[in-house]
């Protein structure tokens, strides 16, 4: 009972910071009157953020039903996914105030320790493992996460003034876009993830949203790129299928 208790306040400490840091204000600033500052192009629009409160529910009630089945799990497996747990949410309650009092650089350390903690606790489930109460909320998580590291970095390079070896910043958006989708498929053909996924094309069309016909390149690029996800779902799902039929044959 005492690792349910832990995992239900630690995220439920990162709920609370983020409705703060959203709504009102941390260090004087809200995270988006932070992000706006610069015009960074690997960002969706605002109401893609609204997956980071569907994850809250998803991985609340994947607490319940870890509850419900913790029994059926050895001591140690029990163990490792709290530590997991506890840990993903600390990291994420320190980027919060990193990024918050403006510590860019050990903001971007920080997610990618989450990042790389999320990819260790993704593994402990096993493979085509897309049930709600199985890897799915930590799927949508980590690939969240992953877009947000890249936006975190972009941000940072930006900060520095890095020239990008030259290449403009539509061009190193679209290569961030491409980055990802192949960290996508990878998960999908690998992994057999197809939950994974949904956050990247649902991250695309609103980066597409939020740059318009004023980035043309970009918006068309993400458009692009999440329909190429998609047809991948279609074509993976259905061999799938089909080599069940076969097998049942």
């Amino acid at each position: 009972m005492s690792r349910i208790l832990l995992m239900t306040l630690s995220l439920c400490t990162v709920i609370l910071l983020n409705i703060i840091a959203s709504f009102y204000s941390l260090n004087g600033n809200t995270t988006g009157e932070i992000t706006s500052r610069l015009p960074l192009l690997f960002i969706p629009a605002n109401y893609v953020l609204i997956i980071c409160w569907l994850l809250y529910i998803m991985i609340f009630f994947w607490i319940l039903n870890f509850n419900k089945t913790r029994h059926e799990m050895s001591s140690a497996h029990r163990d490792r996914v709290t530590f997991l747990f506890v840990v993903s949410c600390l990291l994420h309650i320190a980027w919060i105030f990193l990024w918050h009092f403006e510590l860019f650089t050990i903001t971007v350390i920080a997610k990618l320790a989450l990042l790389f903690v999320l990819l260790t606790f993704y593994f402990i489930f096993p493979k085509q493992d897309n049930r709600m109460f199985g890897r799915a909320p930590f799927s949508l998580l980590t690939g969240w996460i992953f877009i947000t590291t890249i936006s975190n970095v972009s941000y940072l390079l930006m900060i520095h003034g890095w020239t990008g070896f030259g290449l403009s910043d539509p061009l190193w958006t679209v290569i961030f876009l491409t980055v990802s989708t192949a960290f996508a498929l990878h998960f999908m053909y690998h992994h057999k993830d197809y939950v994974m996924n949904l956050v990247f094309v649902w991250a695309f069309i609103g980066i597409a949203v939020r740059n318009g016909t004023e980035e043309l390149f970009i918006s068309a690029a993400a458009i692009f790129l999440s329909a190429v996800i998609i047809t991948c779902i279609f074509l993976f799902s259905g061999r799938r299928i089909d080599n069940k039929n076969r097998v049942g044959i």
